[in-house]
């Protein structure tokens, strides 16, 4: 079955993208590649039984395993060992990339306490969108009496375009909740 908003994307977003900004065909458009998502352990990444939990709510969260990820040097002031764990990472891409976004723009970000929309910030040059999350119960995958510790996460949206203009306009047509007013 085609994830609900790949089938979005395919007929309506792709089109109404390429009459706003000319495009000679739609291959030229904005267009997910994969999402990104990261949990830093910092010093609990050396605790079995925390990182066994943390695994298996990410897993919950994306559908597949998360791969561990380690410090590349040691450095004393953060008290990190160059080799030992710091966090836990999951790549999305095709479907379940699109059944990720969906509940997170549908379900997930609506439940955050006093959210108030997504930052315009969050754009790189070449239109990747980066944000995170205070709280990873906000999906109702994770069972919130058996969490030990909340723990943010790190979302990345990898996006192939022409710049952050052509980005924005694609998460937009995503529904992705921004903030109509910047305040400083």
């Amino acid at each position: 079955m085609i994830p609900r908003l790949k089938e979005l994307y395919t007929k309506d977003i792709i089109s109404n993208l390429k009459t706003k900004f000319g495009y000679k065909n739609i291959n030229m458009g904005p267009k997910l590649e994969k999402i990104v998502i990261n949990m830093g352990l910092g010093l609990d990444g050396n605790d079995n039984k925390i990182l066994k939990s943390c695994e298996n709510d990410l897993s919950l969260l994306t559908g597949q395993k998360p791969v561990l990820t380690k410090f590349k040097k040691s450095i004393s002031n953060f008290k990190t060992r160059k080799g030992t764990t710091a966090g836990l990472k999951v790549s999305l891409r095709k479907d379940r990339m699109y059944e990720f976004l969906d509940r997170l723009v549908n379900i997930a970000l609506p439940r955050i306490k006093d959210f108030r929309g997504l930052s315009k910030k969050g754009f790189d040059k070449k239109g990747n969108y980066t944000f995170g999350i205070k709280e990873h119960i906000i999906f109702p995958e994770v069972n919130f009496d058996k969490v030990d510790k909340i723990r943010g996460l790190d979302i990345t949206l990898v996006i192939k375009s022409q710049g952050v203009d052509h980005s924005y306009e694609l998460l937009k047509q995503f529904n992705f909740p921004f903030k109509e007013k910047e305040t400083n």
